[in-house]
């Protein structure tokens, strides 16, 4: 009887001394007030009690939202420093072929897509020799070519990144590649007066990573940057 008085006075002069032990503990709080609503009867009603219990829930609720909100603020820091460091990149060759070599390789490695791919349009025929060796991510089209691929055949404007899931990858664009891709994004490009604008398009195999309800902020950057880099080359 002593030892157990000793360890009641014990746990008492402490809670006494640290009351925020109590009040910090969510458990130990709600099962204080369900021993007081008990200790009530059930003729009474304790409207304290009711609304205590909405707090709670619109604390948990704001809880999850604040956890959300962290998430995504995290997630966009590091999609902008993704995007910072494939520009980066990209801005380091000097001369055309290992631009674009880069742009399938590390580029591509940076950004965490499977495939890359530039459309040019050119209204010229006949075959190019640096085509030919850059087919692995470059390919010419008509004229009209990316707004057609990208709108799928609607008359609605062409944005300038478009993001979808697709069942396969047009073979136009990826070859025999595109049997596996299953996302994309589109981001037309303008290469300025008196050019026919390009395309640059991203394949993933994960049909998550890019979907229409997706910020399209950070691909419009890096395409501007894209545009702007490849006017160098153009003639």
């Amino acid at each position: 009887m002593t030892s157990t008085k000793r360890i009641e006075e014990s746990l008492r002069e402490s809670i006494i001394s640290r009351p925020d032990m109590i009040l910090d503990d969510k458990d130990l709080m709600q099962a204080l007030i369900s021993a007081n609503e008990r200790a009530m009867g059930g003729n009474i009603v304790d409207l304290r009690g009711i609304a205590m219990e909405r707090l709670e829930t619109r604390l948990d609720r704001l809880e999850d939202t604040h956890r959300s909100v962290i998430a995504a603020a995290y997630e966009n820091l590091a999609g902008t420093n993704q995007i910072h460091r494939a520009v980066l990149r990209m801005l380091d060759p000097l001369e055309f072929e290992p631009f674009l070599k880069d742009l399938g390789g590390e580029v591509a490695q940076i950004l965490r897509v499977d495939r890359i791919r530039l459309v040019l349009e050119t209204a010229q025929d006949g075959n190019d020799t640096v085509v030919d060796r850059l087919g692995e991510v470059l390919t010419v089209a008509a004229p009209g070519f990316a707004d057609r691929f990208v709108s799928e055949g609607r008359s609605a404007p062409v944005r300038t990144v478009t993001l979808r899931q697709v069942e396969r990858g047009d073979p136009r664009i990826y070859g025999e590649d595109g049997s596996w891709i299953r996302s994309e994004a589109c981001l037309k490009l303008d290469f300025g007066p008196g050019r026919l604008p390009g395309l640059l398009v991203m394949g993933s195999e994960d049909p998550h990573q890019f979907t229409p309800q997706q910020g399209t902020d950070l691909l419009a950057f890096f395409a501007g940057v894209f545009e702007r880099a490849m006017r160098r080359w153009l003639g």
